[in-house]
């Protein structure tokens, strides 16, 4: 019997790995971007993205490619439709350029997820050990 994925403690870990790391994704291209003339900073609710991996839905975790100079490389296959998941950051102080990012910001934000991210391995490793000794016989 294959347990639904709110019920399976591997499936839950996966897909909270994959989710913190298309949190990191996107938190590094705003980093990427920030002295980029009009970027909007952007950010995704994890809990909400992983509620919605839980559930088997697909996420598009490819971000967007804008083209605002004329002397920017053209992209290959067009454009991509937007993810629903992507939300604006809601800008401190915003450049006079029109970019959003916020360093300082970005870089918490950046460093929490990652934090959460180990966590999140430690507990996905501590779940695969606690099964290896069961399945083995050996006292917890």
């Amino acid at each position: 019997m294959k347990l639904s994925p709110q019920y399976d403690t591997l499936a839950f870990h996966e897909q909270s790995l994959l989710t913190r790391a298309y949190r990191q994704e996107v938190l590094g291209s705003n980093l990427a971007n920030a002295d980029t003339p009009n970027y909007k900073a952007r950010d995704v609710q994890f809990a909400d993205v992983l509620q919605q991996r839980l559930q088997g839905l697909e996420i598009n975790s490819r971000l967007t490619v804008s083209r605002t100079s004329s002397s920017h490389f053209e992209t290959q296959g067009g454009a991509e439709f937007e993810n629903p998941n992507l939300l604006y950051r809601r800008p401190i102080q915003p450049a006079l350029d029109g970019n959003t990012v916020d360093a300082d910001v970005e870089r918490t934000h950046f460093a929490q997820n990652a934090m959460m991210m180990q966590a999140a391995i430690e507990f996905f490793s501590g779940s695969i050990k606690s099964r290896l000794q069961a399945i083995s016989g050996q006292p917890g």
